[in-house]
C-alpha cells in the first residue's frame, strides 16, 4: 500500500474533524456556518469560501473524496513538495468556487433583473426567497421568475472535490500513461484520456443537468473549475520551471 504523504495526511485529518463536527453539532448549525452559500443569501459568510472545502454531505461523500485525495494527492505531493502541492490544492478550490458561483449568477441575474423591472424591490425579492413565501399581488410571471432563482438562492456547496480535481489534473500531467479505472467502469484507461473524459462529463452534466456517475446535486462546474486551475498551474510550472527530464 502506498504510504500517505504528510500534507495529505493532515488534510484528511482536518476533513474528518470537520465531518465529525457536522454530526456532533445538532440542528445543522455547523453546516450553516461553514458550507458555502450563494452570496445573495443572508447565510453567506466570506470564510465559507475556504471552510466549505473541508465539509462533506455524508459518509460516502467524505470516504470517496478522502480516498481520491490519498490516491492522487500523495504521489503529487511526493514529487512537488508540500508547498507547491498546497498551492495547487487551494488554488483549485478557489477556481472551483469562482466557476460554480459564476455559473449560478448566470442563472440568477436575468430573472432577478426581470423581477426588479417588474416593480419589486431587492428587499422584497430577498424576503420572499429567504422565507419561501410569496407576497400578495405577485403576478404569475413574477412567480415564475422567483421559482427560477429559488434553487440558486438556496444552493449550498460542500466538499473537497474541486481541490481534488485540481490535484487529479496535476497527477494526469505528471503521469499521462498511468492507467486508471472508475468503480462503475472497471476498464483501465490512460490518465491522459481518463481525466479529460471526466472533466467533459462534468461539463456536460453542469450544462444539461444530466448526471452520469455523480449524484444529481453535485456542483459539476466546481469540478471543472478545479481541474482547469490544476491544469493551468501545472502547465505553467512545467513550461517555466521544469525541464523535460526532471520534476523539482
Amino acid at each position: 500500500m502506498m504510504r500517505i504523504s504528510e500534507t495529505v495526511k493532515h488534510l484528511i485529518i482536518i476533513n474528518v474533524i470537520m465531518f465529525v463536527g457536522t454530526l456532533a453539532i445538532g440542528n445543522g448549525m455547523f453546516y450553516d456556518w461553514f458550507a458555502l452559500y450563494f452570496p445573495k443569501n443572508e447565510m453567506f459568510k466570506p470564510w465559507q469560501i475556504v471552510t466549505h472545502m473541508f465539509m462533506h454531505g455524508g459518509i460516502s461523500h467524505i470516504l470517496f473524496n478522502m480516498f481520491a485525495l490519498w490516491m492522487f494527492g500523495t504521489p503529487v505531493e511526493q514529487v512537488l513538495g508540500s508547498k507547491r502541492f498546497l498551492f495547487i490544492y487551494f488554488s483549485a478550490g478557489i477556481g472551483a468556487v469562482l466557476l460554480q458561483l459564476g455559473y449560478y449568477y448566470v442563472e440568477f441575474i436575468p430573472s432577478f433583473n426581470d423581477l426588479i423591472a417588474s416593480g419589486l424591490t431587492s428587499d422584497q425579492i430577498t424576503h420572499m426567497l429567504s422565507e419561501n413565501k410569496v407576497l400578495s399581488g405577485v403576478s404569475n410571471q413574477q412567480l415564475t421568475d422567483l421559482q427560477n432563482i429559488f434553487p440558486v438562492y438556496k444552493a449550498s456547496m460542500v466538499g473537497a472535490s474541486g481541490c481534488i480535481m485540481g490535484v487529479l489534473a496535476a497527477f494526469g500531467m505528471m503521469n499521462p500513461n498511468a492507467e486508471l479505472m472508475m468503480i462503475f467502469l472497471p476498464i483501465p484507461i490512460k490518465a491522459k484520456y481518463f481525466i479529460p473524459g471526466i472533466i467533459i462529463l462534468d461539463l456536460v452534466s453542469g450544462i444539461t443537468g444530466q448526471s452520469f456517475f455523480s449524484p444529481s446535486n453535485t456542483a459539476y462546474m466546481a469540478h471543472v473549475g478545479g481541474a482547469v486551475i490544476g491544469f493551468i498551474i501545472m502547465w505553467y510550472w512545467k513550461k517555466n520551471q521544469f525541464n523535460q527530464n526532471r520534476w523539482y
